[in-house]
């Protein structure tokens, strides 16, 4: 997958050796030694790009209840914004040929519940967010197929389980890296995205669409503070000190952790979102100062809750 038919290499592609080490990191899966990527050309759809498509699409999100939609122009994802990038055949229109524009959903992972993981309280949420996702992305690629444009909605976790992970840690398509192109937020120490009302406590899905909707402009902003409590706190040391993409994610170290948790049903971990000072959401439940989850800096009254809450319900 790496050149064009004089071998030079396709922009935007990352070169084999950077793949095999950022496989090694645990970032990206291992591709066929053989595959090929062919991006066929969009479907020939005559109305130009659709503004007032969009308008409707986020009158139907907002009927919906969810607070943070973006599109992204299908063809961003050959223009990478910063190197190593996700490999072409990840891309959308790698995926599915039609791919226009990519348009992107996130809900929140309220606080109090993510503040007593691992706990059974958090997993219950993780996966209600999950499920809302997939609900939500295939209606809204329904309501765009209603409209004549071939659409498909992504699935929030493009895998079977921890247990599938553990053999190969990624999935088949990038919804953190598609919020980012379509200009929801930026990426933080933790290599998760960080948005301004709810940090990193956002679970995103993604629809791919043959409409060809006006793109939301990527954010410039950095909203990361580099306090580096995601990387003293992970259980796992799966972090280290550089910004993302320099440092990437030890996602084998990750997994097994998260492997440990669920063998007693209270996966997923959850600790460098938990304790990231980024996002409005901190104000609303008055947990401006995000030092009160080490031990010992006060507020006893949360920590004898939270501790309650992981006493019951796991194996």
């Amino acid at each position: 997958m790496g050149g064009d038919e004089a071998g030079r290499p396709r922009p935007g592609i990352m070169p084999a050796s950077a793949w095999r080490q950022s496989c090694r990191q645990g970032w990206v899966g291992e591709p066929s030694a053989t595959r090929q990527i062919h991006l066929s050309s969009p479907p020939n759809i005559e109305s130009p790009m659709d503004a007032e498509l969009k308008e409707a699409l986020l009158e139907r999100c907002r009927e919906m209840e969810i607070p943070l939609v973006g599109v992204a122009a299908a063809d961003r994802w050959a223009d990478p914004p910063f190197e190593p990038w996700v490999p072409g055949e990840f891309w959308p229109q790698a995926i599915y040929p039609e791919t226009r524009s990519v348009v992107v959903i996130g809900l929140p992972i309220s606080l109090p519940a993510l503040e007593t993981s691992p706990s059974v309280w958090y997993r219950e949420l993780y996966r209600t967010v999950n499920i809302l996702l997939d609900q939500y992305t295939y209606r809204i690629a329904n309501f765009l197929n209603d409209r004549g444009f071939p659409s498909a909605f992504v699935p929030r976790d493009g895998y079977a389980d921890v247990e599938a992970l553990l053999k190969n840690p990624v999935a088949f398509f990038s919804h953190r890296h598609a919020a980012y192109l379509a200009g929801l937020g930026s990426f933080g120490v933790n290599n998760v995205l960080l948005t301004r009302k709810f940090g990193p406590r956002v679970r995103f899905g993604s629809v791919f669409t043959a409409a060809e909707l006006p793109p939301d402009p990527v954010m410039e902003e950095d909203l990361c503070t580099r306090c580096m409590r995601c990387v003293q706190l992970c259980p796992a040391g799966a972090l280290d000190d550089r910004d993302y993409p320099a440092g990437i994610t030890d996602k084998s170290a990750c997994t097994a952790y998260s492997a440990s948790l669920a063998k007693r049903g209270v996966s997923p971990c959850g600790v460098c979102i938990k304790v990231c000072p980024v996002g409005e959401d901190r104000e609303l439940y008055g947990r401006r100062d995000p030092s009160i989850y080490a031990r010992g800096d006060g507020r006893e009254d949360l920590r004898r809750g939270w501790e309650h809450v992981q006493s019951y319900g796991g194996r």
